[in-house]
Parts: structure tokens; C-alpha cells; sequence
């Protein structure tokens, strides 16, 4: 049986606990893809170095003369010497490049099954980006037929429900709500490694949301092939719990050195800007030259890998996620367009959003949209008011008898009494721009349109007169400037 217990939340991240059997590991999870024929680092290695779960490929074991029999006979933990949480994919990777690869949905399942997987995947459809709806409507039908067939031979729990569809979100969120319906808790979101691989982060983030909509909230969602930490903070914020990288292996083998923010090809590297083990006991020159180049390179990605999975389970916890994925998304033009897009989803995420935060701080405009400033913006209608409201930027208390409100861009007015909580007094603001101001107009026209029959007045001073008033241009006639 696979359970998923959530623990901590930010955005849509969580932290928490998958339970496989008698085996649990922590989520944000990062899943080691393994072929037995090419193993730069052996799987148990990667268990000395705190890896809890990988991945490995039916198909390859049931091709294999090498590994079959061993592995039908003893097991896959035998065969790799990892007592880990063991995932295998079903096949399907190779039906789509190379077609018919002779290996039926049944086949595969019970293959699976009976060289010990613990998290079994269906024989589902990777359809293409460039593939028209009906089309994906179809493949997703297929999909969905394989999964419900799959049920009735691994029905304790252990079968993962793929949810396909291709680019269109309509049909993720159909995937979503057939795979919530048959009940199965481990849900990979699968068919993305094209748009990953061409730097399509605005289609992901859509193809994401679309099917975290329908997908049940206690589910615990897989991202395939989301090999690269530069986007793990983005793709977690969307709420996935687990990735899965065979990028640590292929990069290195083309001589790519792996960073949070990035890569960089070895023999154009003067400096090894990292502290792992690896990076610590070579130089660049060293590394370079060594005749283990290859294998020290993949263990050197695999440990960035697997810090930046830490750095986001902490900023999980502190509740600092929105930052780490400004951050990581700056770093790159197409990933910045993820991030926007992602913002655009504010009123979905911010229905499962931490409601307090140990921090707020502005990055841009970008930060004018993330989910704590929409929630306090949501929170300004219950603010009590007295016979007339005053909005001060300058901590003026205004004509006697009116309730005075301060003003903190990018939320807005706030009473004096909310100077110390979250969020008011725990965001960090550089000097004030025209972006934030405005953000701040929003919730002055919640107050306003709140209170229709309570005069109000606002000291803003020369320099924001006319982007307030430009912001307020719908209320213009129930306020004025003092």
C-alpha cells in the first residue's frame, strides 16, 4: 500500500512523508534514475549518500540477458544492492520513441510485480505537445483504459495512475478527475520532458495547474523526468512531491557541470563554484584530466540535485518557497516566464496557501502577485472603520475622528494595530516604487468600495498623487487628497 502524508505547506508545496510497504521517505523527493547496464553511480553508493528512493525501467530489466532472470528470481533490491523505495517505469518512453516495443500493459505490470517494484507504472501513453486534441483525447482514453485494466492485477495499492492528456489543459483536467476517481494515491503528470526540453516552462506551468486542479489533494504527484534542480523550486510551488533525474548520468557524460541556477560545460571552467565532496578535492584542472572524470562529474550533479531538493524542503518549512522560486527563476528568460505564468493561478493558490509566514520579501513586480498579498487584500473588507476613514503614507493620524489606516505597499492600508503581524510586519521592502503603490491602490478600493458611505481621505504626498489617483480612477469621486 502507497500513503502520502502532508506535513508542512507553502504555495502549493508540501513537505511530508510516502509511505511504500514498510518503507517511508521524505518528499520534496528526488527519485535517481538507474540502468543496470550503465551505472556511473552504483545504487548503493547513492544510498551512503542519503538517496531513499530511485527509479529503474522495466522494459530495460525484461530486454536485458544480463540482469532478466536475476532479476525475476532474486528481486530488483538484490540486483542493485539498495534497500530503498524502488519505482520502475513501465516501457512507455520506449513505445513512444521506437513504437511497438512488443510489451503489453499486461506484460509490463506483471513484470513489474514480479521483479519486486514497489511503485508499479501502467503501460500509459506519452502524448506528444504537438499533438491535436482529438487526438490526445483519444490517447487519453487508452491511457485511462490501461490504468483501470492494471487495477485489476496490482489491486493492493501499489499502481501509480499516470495522468496524460498532452497540452491541453481541458483534458489534464479530465486525466485529473479519472485518476481521483480510481483511488490511486502515487499520480505521475507525465508527457513533459519535450516541453522541459525546450525550455517550454510556460506550457508546463499550464500543463501543472491544469491537471493540480482535479487531482485529489491527498495524492501525492509525480513530475516526470523534471531532471534539472533550476526548476525543482518552480515545479514544487505547483505542488510536486516528487522528481525523477537521469540528467545527474546523461550530463555528465557530455561533460555538463550541474548548478541550482544553471550549467556549465567542465572544459570551459577555471573554477569549481560548489563545496560538495567532488568539487572540494578536485580542481577544475583535476577534474578535468581524471580518467573518473565522468563518474565524479555525475556525483557531483547528483549532489546539487539533492541540496537544492533539501534547500526547498526547508524554504518549505519556512515558508520562504515564493523567494527560492523568484530566484531560480531569474536565472533564465524562459523559466522567468513560468514564474509569471504560475502567478496567474494566485486566486487557486492561495486557497492552500500558509496563511502566516515567517517573512515577506519584495523581489520586483512580480512579488505585487504572489498569494500573501492577495489574501490581505481578500482580508480588507472586515476591517472595522469609524464616521470616516483616513489613509496616511506618512504616519500622519488625520482629521480628528477618523479612523486612521498607515499604508505598507505592496498590501496597502493597514490599522495600527496589525503593525507587528504577519504580513505587515514581517516583509522587508526596498524603497518604494510605482509598481507597489499601485498593488497598494487595490486594497485602498476594497476599503473604499467596503464602506460606500464613509468619506475618506489620503496624504500621499507629491510624489504619489498622481499614480494614486490614476489607480483610483473608479472611486475618484469617494475620496480626496489632503
Amino acid at each position: 500500500m502507497i500513503t502520502f502524508e502532508s506535513q508542512h505547506k507553502d504555495i502549493w508545496a508540501r513537505t511530508g512523508k510516502l509511505r511504500v510497504g514498510d518503507k517511508t521517505a521524505k518528499t520534496p523527493l528526488l527519485l535517481p534514475v538507474i540502468n543496470p547496464h550503465i551505472q556511473l553511480i552504483p545504487p548503493e553508493e547513492m544510498q551512503k549518500m542519503g538517496i531513499e528512493a530511485l527509479i529503474t525501467n522495466a522494459y530495460i530489466f525484461s530486454k536485458s540477458e544480463d540482469f532478466r532472470e536475476q532479476a525475476m528470481n532474486e528481486g530488483l533490491h538484490s540486483v542493485l544492492g539498495f534497500n530503498g523505495i524502488i519505482m520502475t517505469d513501465s516501457g512507455a518512453f520506449q513505445q513512444s520513441v521506437y513504437g511497438d516495443v512488443q510489451f503489453s500493459n499486461t506484460d509490463t505490470v506483471r513484470f513489474q510485480r514480479q521483479i519486486g517494484s514497489e511503485i508499479i507504472v501502467p503501460m500509459d501513453i506519452a502524448t506528444p505537445p504537438d499533438r491535436d486534441h482529438e487526438g490526445a483525447a483519444e490517447e487519453l482514453a487508452v491511457t485511462m483504459e490501461r490504468i483501470r485494466e492494471a487495477m485489476t492485477i496490482i489491486d493492493d495499492g501499489h499502481l501509480a495512475a499516470p495522468v496524460q492528456g498532452g497540452i491541453h489543459p481541458d483534458l489534464r483536467k479530465q486525466a485529473g478527475e479519472e485518476v481521483r476517481e480510481t483511488g490511486a494515491v502515487f499520480c505521475p503528470i507525465g508527457a513533459v520532458v519535450p516541453l522541459m526540453e525546450s525550455y517550454r516552462y510556460k506550457d508546463l506551468v499550464t500543463v501543472v495547474m491544469a491537471a493540480k486542479q482535479t487531482i485529489s489533494p491527498g495524492s501525492c504527484i509525480h513530475l516526470f523526468g523534471a531532471g534539472h534542480p533550476s526548476m525543482f523550486a518552480l515545479a514544487a510551488a505547483m505542488g510536486c512531491d516528487v522528481f525523477d533525474s537521469a540528467a545527474y548520468a546523461l550530463y555528465a557524460r557530455e561533460g555538463r557541470y550541474m548548478t541550482p541556477s544553471g550549467s556549465f560545460k567542465l572544459a570551459e571552467l577555471s573554477e569549481l563554484p560548489c563545496a560538495c565532496e567532488v568539487c572540494r578535492s578536485h580542481t577544475a584542472r583535476e577534474l578535468q584530466a581524471s580518467p573518473d572524470k565522468e563518474k565524479l562529474l555525475a556525483k557531483h550533479n547528483l549532489l546539487v540535485s539533492l541540496a537544492e531538493i533539501a534547500r526547498i524542503r526547508q524554504s518549505i518549512q519556512d515558508g520562504t518557497l515564493w523567494e527560492l522560486v523568484d530566484e531560480r527563476c531569474r536565472n533564465h528568460p524562459r523559466l522567468l516566464d513560468g514564474y509569471r505564468e504560475l502567478l496567474k493561478y494566485k486566486d487557486v493558490l492561495v486557497t492552500r496557501d500558509s496563511v502566516s509566514k515567517r517573512r515577506f520579501f519584495y523581489r520586483g513586480s512580480e512579488s505585487c502577485e504572489r498569494t500573501e498579498v492577495i489574501r490581505y487584500h481578500e482580508m480588507i473588507p472586515r476591517f472595522s472603520v469609524g464616521d470616516a476613514i483616513h489613509i496616511s503614507l506618512s504616519d500622519d493620524k488625520g482629521p480628528e475622528g477618523a479612523t486612521t489606516f498607515l499604508f505598507k505597499p505592496p498590501f496597502g492600508p493597514y490599522p495600527s494595530a496589525l503593525k507587528e503581524t504577519f504580513p505587515i510586519g514581517q516583509s522587508e521592502i526596498p524603497q518604494w516604487d510605482e509598481d507597489m503603490i499601485r498593488s497598494g491602490c487595490v486594497a485602498i478600493i476594497q476599503l473604499i468600495e467596503a464602506n460606500p458611505d464613509i468619506p475618506v481621505t489620503i496624504r500621499a504626498g507629491e510624489r504619489w498623487n498622481q499614480v494614486i489617483a490614476d489607480a483610483l480612477q473608479n472611486v475618484e469621486e469617494r475620496y480626496e487628497f489632503i
